[in-house]
């Protein structure tokens, strides 16, 4: 079949949006196995289900398949993580639970990393608004908090991007690196040691008024006869 240089309008029906979520379930599938260069249309037709004129009928090219999925994937991590912190007000509870749900998601999408990773050579622009994105929201809610005298002020996109990359290598290394089941309480628990308290070794407190008056009144007993 001869490639279309514009997307066709495939509707809005209920079966429409069913075809064109399974297309993308199938290109998660193909593009995490065997990476954008190598992953063929006739793979992701098959896998789908689908004959490739169907494909044409939603995407005009491989790359546009890949484009709509790291927003689709972007979307859908968003969602989970505010579900996973829905009617939550502490940040520090909203932080457990946001690790958490990023775990989780990484756990039930676990093509999600190579896929994003291949973005920035594939589509730069698409690659940066995955990230952009998900900063955006998670700096609101950041602001909001020291707004609020949750959080000591300090720039809060800054903040953003800091804990986005916390949870991305904890991610990448005890999640998906992992044969075994992935600890996420744990791994839930590390991110928020190191949230909750830094990496500073805490300063002994020195209580100075008490030493004194007890170094005076051992003094006072030595002075007297």
């Amino acid at each position: 079949m001869t490639q279309v240089s514009v997307l066709a309008t495939p509707g809005t029906t209920a079966k429409a949006k069913r075809t064109k979520q399974r297309l993308l379930r199938a290109a998660e599938r193909v593009f995490g196995a065997s990476g954008f260069d190598r992953a063929s249309i006739a793979e992701i037709t098959s896998a789908a289900g689908v004959s490739q004129g169907t494909f044409y009928c939603y995407f005009v090219d491989k790359k546009a398949v890949f484009v709509a999925l790291i927003d689709e994937l972007g979307h859908e991590l968003r969602l989970a993580l505010g579900a996973a912190i829905g009617g939550l007000t502490d940040r520090l509870a909203i932080e457990r639970e946001g690790f958490r749900g990023f775990f989780r998601f990484v756990a039930e999408h676990r093509d999600l990393y190579r896929i994003v990773r291949q973005a920035e050579f594939v589509d730069e622009s698409a690659y940066r608004t995955y990230y952009l994105r998900l900063a955006a929201g998670y700096t609101r809610g950041l602001r909001g908090a020291m707004d609020a005298g949750q959080l000591r002020r300090v720039d809060p996109e800054q903040l953003a991007w800091c804990l986005m990359g916390i949870a991305d290598f904890l991610g990448m290394r005890w999640v998906l690196w992992e044969e075994d089941a992935p600890d996420i309480d744990a791994l839930t628990d590390a991110a928020m040691a190191l949230v909750r308290d830094g990496i500073a070794r805490p300063k002994r407190r020195r209580v100075v008024g008490k030493r004194i008056r007890t170094r005076t009144r051992t003094r006072t007993r030595g002075a007297r006869p």
